[in-house]
């Protein structure tokens, strides 16, 4: 093995960990494992899908990425929380007639919704090959923060009743899960700060279990292994759902590029640059497109997992790829699946509650961060538009543009937002937004985050 094969010490870590020895690898992949399995789990909790099926997606998508940018980029990809206004517009939960209570999942709608998480992967995969024939300024000059960041905003307002609604049903276990992730994530060291959520979820679990909250039957009557896959919960296509989510893409994306700035800015390597953003935005779309076409929800790259590699200073990709192979096995266990969906909705709203607040704060970090100027009344109309829009026409249920008895199709207040809000940008005068001024050259010092 070369001298550069070796360990790394110092600030820059370790670049290949096969000198650390295959246990010690085993053990850093779980720890990413670990990472993930919080967030991603929660995503299939609140709309309704199938967790085997989202730890198989997740798996098989981070596995994708790593082939698409020729493996150089320690990229974790888990269920994407940015979708979730989307999934709620399209598959609401239906009323459980015992409590009253919208909680049982939508098996109709969601695969349409999941139709609509393939098609805002291809919006990636677009995005990707636009910037790769034109370059990412005179892309990206049509989504600048004035646009996305109202968008993120608005997506975490429009889902907040319903973290409400299900915090309501045990607001014990709601603030035990809420209070467990604040003293996590502000008070807690090492592996506790990284991993809030999942810490949320097995404290509050462990007051539903000493209260009797969960029901164990559905664990006991499950098989040990099976298929994570139903073709029942495979994608469907249709205009109006499409429609709804694919516009989601976009705020999406500047999440995923502000996770490879992160990334980069951890390991010191520029991944924006080498493979290339429109390698990583390419990785990231098609593992979206299949985790919906298959059922799952749409991917992204993982911030905790980002935290782990901070943490442990082991920056190569094959610990994340071990990762991504532990995730696809505990997607073949339907107990693990059962054991997942015991978690009582209450514990779900009390993290939603954090959660969906986070989203919207992201929206204004956004903003702040790359200091939009509101001051400037195109910059003031552009985000009042999206932010009424959104708000406002999610309220009345959207707006119907055809509607026959063979078709119908709507749009959503977040469809509406988005596309007026890129229309403003691209019609009002002063649009001066630069995507990373020196991107070919040293982009350290427009990608901190």
């Amino acid at each position: 093995m070369s001298e550069e094969k070796k360990i790394r010490v110092g600030d820059e870590g370790i670049e290949d960990a096969r000198v650390l020895g295959t246990p010690k690898m085993l053990v850093l992949g779980l720890q990413h494992v670990f990472a993930m399995f919080g967030a991603t789990v929660l995503v299939p909790l609140i709309t309704g899908l199938n967790v085997s099926t989202t730890l198989l997606m997740a798996g098989l998508g981070t596995l994708l990425f790593h082939l698409v940018t020729k493996g150089k980029v320690p990229a974790f990809l888990g269920s994407s929380f940015a979708f979730l206004g989307g999934f709620a517009l399209v598959a609401p939960k239906l009323v459980d007639p015992e409590t009253g209570l919208q909680t049982v999942a939508n098996t109709e709608m969601l695969p349409y919704a999941c139709g609509g998480v393939v098609a805002a992967g291809l919006v990636y995969v677009i995005v990707a090959a636009l910037i790769g024939v034109f370059g990412v300024n005179r892309v990206m000059r049509f989504f600048p923060p004035v646009v996305t960041g109202p968008i993120i905003i608005s997506i975490g307002l429009i889902l907040a009743p319903s973290a409400i609604t299900n915090a309501s049903t045990d607001w014990l276990l709601a603030v035990v899960a809420l209070t467990t992730i604040i003293i996590c994530n502000i008070w807690g060291k090492g592996m506790v700060k990284i991993i809030p959520i999942l810490l949320g979820v097995a404290v509050s679990y462990g007051v539903a279990v000493v209260t009797g909250a969960v029901d164990f039957t559905a664990i006991n009557q499950a098989e040990l292994l099976g298929s994570p896959l139903n073709p029942a919960a495979f994608a469907k296509f249709d205009l109006s759902a499409i429609l709804t989510i694919m516009p989601i893409a976009l705020a999406a994306m500047m999440e995923h590029i502000g996770d490879m700035a992160a990334i980069s800015a951890t390991t010191g390597h520029n991944f924006i640059a080498d493979p290339g953003l429109a390698r990583t935005l390419m990785g990231d779309g098609l593992a979206t497109s299949l985790a919906g076409f298959f059922g799952g929800p749409a991917n992204t790259t993982y911030g905790e997992n980002t935290g782990v590699l901070a943490l442990t200073k082991v920056y190569d990709p094959k610990v994340v790829r071990i990762a991504a192979c532990v995730a696809v096995l505990l997607s073949l266990s339907p107990k693990f699946d059962a054991l997942v969906n015991t978690i009582p909705t209450a514990i779900i709203g009390g993290i939603s509650l954090i959660l969906y607040g986070m989203i919207s704060a992201i929206g204004v970090r956004n903003v702040v961060e790359n200091q939009v100027d509101f001051t400037r009344s195109r910059n003031l109309i552009i985000a009042a538009v999206i932010l009424v829009s959104a708000l406002g026409f999610n309220s009345v249920g959207g707006l119907t543009l055809v509607s026959t008895p063979d078709l119908t199709i709507s749009l959503s207040g977040l469809a509406i937002a988005a596309i007026l809000g890129i229309a403003l940008n691209a019609v009002l005068p002063g649009n001066d937004y630069e995507f990373g001024k020196d991107l070919d050259g040293d982009t350290s010092a427009n990608f901190q985050m």
